[in-house]
């Protein structure tokens, strides 16, 4: 088993059974289960945003340390927290109240060896979590995504691409997708 999905694992046991908290897998990670796979050196994933943010960051920092020197400032200007477990680069996004219900809801069980699952965000929060970023090699892999799965709830995406382009007043979000999805025909 690879150091990244044993670090998917150690987050796993951490956010799900311990703080009972749900989570989902995103970026590299999720992009072998829906699009073209590619190398990635990191873990991606998003968790829910249920706990005092003071508590969230202790606890996760206790258990795991952090890669900045301040993770509770980080964690309020950016809403993410960044861990390295098990020697790989985790990237931990606190998910958006609203948006949240719908992601993890949709999210799947993936096993990962005999008895041990991971939760995989679907591939449509993958796609609206890829315009998000917008990074070229982003773009590609939403490309990868909509060749590889054919048919996605392409309502379900542009209705959460047009409220987080409305919220960051940023077009640009939704003609990520667009721009790829155009493509495809």
């Amino acid at each position: 088993m690879n150091r990244q999905i044993q670090a998917a694992l150690a987050m796993h046991d951490f956010f799900f059974e311990q703080l009972n908290l749900n989570y989902a897998v995103i970026g590299g990670i999720a992009l072998q289960f829906w699009g073209e796979p590619r190398f990635t050196h990191d873990l991606d994933l998003t968790v829910q945003d249920k706990l005092d943010l003071a508590e969230l960051v202790r606890a996760v920092t206790e258990a795991f340390g952090s890669r900045v020197s301040d993770p509770y400032q980080f964690a309020r200007d950016t809403r993410m927290l960044l861990l390295n477990v098990e020697d790989v680069d985790v990237d931990v996004a606190i998910a958006l109240r609203g948006y949240e219900e719908a992601l993890f809801e949709r999210s799947q069980p993936y096993e990962v060896e005999p008895g041990k699952h991971i939760r995989i965000c679907s591939a449509e929060d993958l796609i609206i979590h890829k315009a998000l970023a917008g990074r070229p090699q982003d773009l590609a892999d939403i490309q990868s995504v909509i060749y590889r799965q054919g048919d996605l709830d392409v309502e379900y995406i542009r209705s959460w691409l047009g409220e987080f382009s409305s919220a960051l007043g940023d077009s640009g979000i939704i003609e990520r997708f667009e721009q790829a999805f155009a493509k495809k025909k």
